[in-house]
Parts: C-alpha cells; sequence; structure tokens
C-alpha cells in the first residue's frame, strides 16, 4: 500500500467536475485529497504534533490519555515510530519530510522499470503532505517539508526553492477551498520555522523561511506547527502571528483548536 494513501474503503473521494474548467482543475491540482471524512460533532479538534526527536512516553498509556483526533509530524522521526503512533491511535496520521529524512519525492510516482530500484516509500499507514492540501478529521492541512539548505542532501532548499513551492501550495489551497469555508487552510505543517520564530536565525542550518510569513498572511491557518529546532527541554512558548497560533513541537504537543 503507498504510503500517502489508504485502501478505497477508507477514504472519501472528491466530487467528480465534468465540466472543462473542472477538468482542467483535476489535472492540474492533482495534490488535494481527502482522508477520513469528518463525522465528529466535536466543538475543538486535538491535535497531537510531533517532530525530531523519540518520546519514550508515547509507547506507553500516555499516548492513549492523550486521545487525539489527528497525529500531525514536523518530520526527522524513524519510520517505525510513526508507524507505531498510527496503529495504536487508529486515527489519520499526516507527515511532512524533514531535513534528514529520505527522498520520498517520487513515492507516489509510477516506477520505471529502468530504475536499479524503486521509490523510497513512506511510513506504512501515514499521509505525505509535503507541497499538498489535504483533508483529514475535519481540517485542512497544507504541508511543506524540508529545511533551508545548508549542506548537500534531500529536502533542502533555498529561499528562492522554498518561495516557488509556497506559492503553488497556496495556489492549490485557495482554489480548492470550496464554498462556505472562511478559511483555505486551518493548519500548516512544516519541517522548518517561519523566519524569526524559531530562534535561531544566526544558523544557517535552522534559520525559518520568510515565504512562510506570508503564507501564514495571506493563508490566515488557525495553526501553523514546525519542528527542527531542538528546544533541549526548554519549554517553548505558544507565539502568534495575527490570527495564527504558532507551535514548535518537538518532541510532542498536545494542541487545541
Amino acid at each position: 500500500m503507498p504510503h500517502n494513501r489508504l485502501p478505497a474503503s477508507s477514504r472519501t473521494a472528491l466530487p467528480p467536475d465534468s465540466s472543462p474548467s473542472g477538468q482542467r482543475r483535476s489535472n492540474i491540482f492533482r495534490s488535494v485529497a481527502r482522508y477520513w471524512p469528518n463525522v465528529r460533532n466535536a466543538v475543538t479538534t486535538r491535535i497531537l504534533a510531533i517532530a525530531d526527536e523519540v518520546d519514550e512516553a508515547l509507547y506507553g498509556d500516555k499516548l492513549d490519555r492523550l486521545d487525539p483526533h489527528i497525529v500531525l509530524s514536523c518530520g526527522d522521526l524513524p519510520f517505525d515510530y510513526l508507524e507505531h503512533i498510527v496503529s495504536r491511535l487508529n486515527v489519520p496520521l499526516l507527515y511532512v519530510p524533514g531535513n534528514h529524512d529520505p527522498d520520498l519525492s517520487l513515492g507516489d510516482s509510477t516506477w520505471s522499470p529502468l530504475s536499479a530500484e524503486p521509490p523510497r516509500r513512506g511510513p506504512e499507514g501515514c499521509i505525505n503532505v509535503d507541497g499538498r492540501v489535504v483533508e483529514a478529521a475535519g481540517l485542512r492541512v497544507a504541508g511543506l517539508g524540508g529545511s533551508m539548505r545548508y549542506k548537500p542532501g534531500p529536502n533542502q532548499y533555498s529561499e528562492s526553492q522554498m518561495r516557488w513551492r509556497a506559492l503553488r501550495v497556496e495556489m492549490v489551497a485557495r482554489l480548492t477551498r470550496g464554498r462556505g469555508r472562511s478559511l483555505a487552510i486551518d493548519v500548516l505543517l512544516t519541517h522548518a520555522p517561519a523566519e524569526g520564530f524559531g530562534g535561531r536565525e544566526e544558523d544557517v542550518a535552522h534559520r525559518g523561511f520568510a515565504v512562510f510569513n506570508r503564507l501564514i498572511k495571506n493563508l490566515r491557518p488557525r495553526l501553523q506547527v514546525y519542528g527542527h529546532v531542538h528546544p533541549y527541554g526548554v519549554a517553548q512558548p505558544t507565539v502568534r502571528l495575527g490570527a495564527t497560533m504558532i507551535v514548535n513541537a518537538v518532541p510532542h504537543r498536545l494542541i487545541e483548536i
């Protein structure tokens, strides 16, 4: 089973649009998907956000007590850790790759017989939302993985490269918002922070992306959650940019929105 797909019986298809404009949009914006139709009537959604550091407590009873509706991983976590969490909780787990994760960009592509090896797969039962907009547990989540480029390797980008990736996500979010929705997205899930919010701007490897600030201001998500910047046991305050709550998820945070 591909890492970002559930069996057909477990996911809800987007309604077809047979008009010419609808066909064009379908061809262009294949990054939008909907999983786990929102059957809850909860006033708030409990989000378990995780990133970068394995928390041994989540192998025990604490995971069940947290009782989240959805799990968001900001990257740089072992795949078996994510598989453990999603299998224990049986709720959607959405993730973006970090700069220490393998390149998963071919995970949804048809494997070419000329290739020596098949594309790498992500964690089973989890959904890769990098560069996509996904609906799960009643939330629209946009994802942008990776960090500022500081050495050769996958999932690293210059500010200019991330600007183009963010522009595409913004277009997808706006054009697929749907009637009756006041917000294009509810959550912006990233590995790196927005510029000025990670507290490590002097360190190129941990510097945030300026374009994330623009994306937050333009799309006004209720939550932006990131990892990458290790707090080393120091409690990280929740901050805001306009109406958006910004949270460092390392190693885990339970958030209600």
